[in-house]
């Protein structure tokens, strides 16, 4: 199977993307992007002999725009359908920053039967936003200028929003002005109904209960110089907060990480599926044989 449709449960069509054979990985983006940001780690992994699933959230790229539905238990039940129709076992479930809350969510209401390892990637597990008991969170006006933004001239706002999401500079950037192109265009594929429902969902989902259902292997890896989701009340917390969790850390590195640091991303994820080890500690265990 290349590409199929995959009809959820209030009949809303998913664009799903699914290659390779063996163990599944599926893939969650991040927003407001598709499914392509996965390509370059979807050769990857079936070129490591696995399966790569990845899909268009509801509302964005290929996937159908329904004026609702863009809250986290209905983006879970999305995946859920996917898993489903496509029997899906023993899977590695991958979440890119909002889809980080995917996976959370899912394994909390659907369980994880049909899951053997998380990832989560400059994602925004557990809650980004600034309460009382959150103080180290993104304070409400910075969502709300964001929401702002977006509806006052969208093309505008992703020119700016996407330099800091891959710490693009004036003198240098880690990716080209192509990337940045083809990433505004991505956002302008997304409705723009869901583009600001899926921003309040993940600036205000609470999910420090989910992280108990995150039993399995699960790998964490995040930039230190992320600028969209800061790192430390989300990567680290997460990682404080699951017992089964390795945390690596990308020294310098902001939030695309797809893009940005794509060789380094493949090889890190590849040695947690193949060996449930990231890199670092499987480069202690080799030194330590020697």
């Amino acid at each position: 199977m290349a590409m199929c449709t995959i009809k959820t449960k209030d009949d809303v069509q998913l664009y799903v993307k699914d290659h390779g054979t063996g163990r599944p990985v599926v893939m969650l983006h991040g927003w407001p992007l598709t499914a392509d940001t996965f390509d370059d780690l979807a050769l990857a992994v079936t070129q490591a002999g696995m399966r790569a699933v990845s899909y268009d959230r509801r509302g964005f790229g290929r996937s159908e725009q329904p004026y609702g539905g863009y809250d986290y238990d209905t983006l879970a039940d999305d995946l859920h359908a996917v898993m489903t129709e496509l029997d899906l076992h023993d899977a590695t479930l991958l979440g890119f920053s909002m889809g980080g809350g995917e996976v959370a969510r899912y394994l909390t209401r659907h369980g994880s039967t049909r899951v053997a390892q998380a990832i989560l990637i400059s994602s925004v597990v557990p809650y980004m936003l600034r309460t009382d008991d959150n103080p180290q969170g993104v304070p409400p006006e910075a969502f709300a200028e964001m929401a702002d933004g977006i509806k006052a001239d969208r093309p505008h706002f992703w020119a700016g929003f996407f330099k800091d999401f891959y710490g693009a500079g004036v003198l240098s950037s880690p990716v080209s002005p192509e990337v940045l192109y083809w990433s505004n265009h991505m956002a302008m594929q997304g409705g723009l109904k869901a583009t600001l429902d899926c921003a309040t969902a993940f600036a205000t989902t609470d999910f420090r209960p989910d992280l108990k259902s995150f039993t399995m292997p699960t790998l964490i890896i995040h930039g230190t110089a992320d600028k969209t989701v800061p790192i430390d009340h989300t990567g680290r917390a997460a990682h404080r907060a699951i017992p089964s969790s390795k945390l690596v850390e990308y020294e310098g590195s902001a939030h695309g990480l797809f893009a940005s640091d794509k060789v380094q991303l493949a090889s890190d994820v590849l040695a947690f599926l193949t060996t449930g080890m990231t890199r670092e500690i499987a480069d202690i265990q080799q030194r330590s044989a020697v």
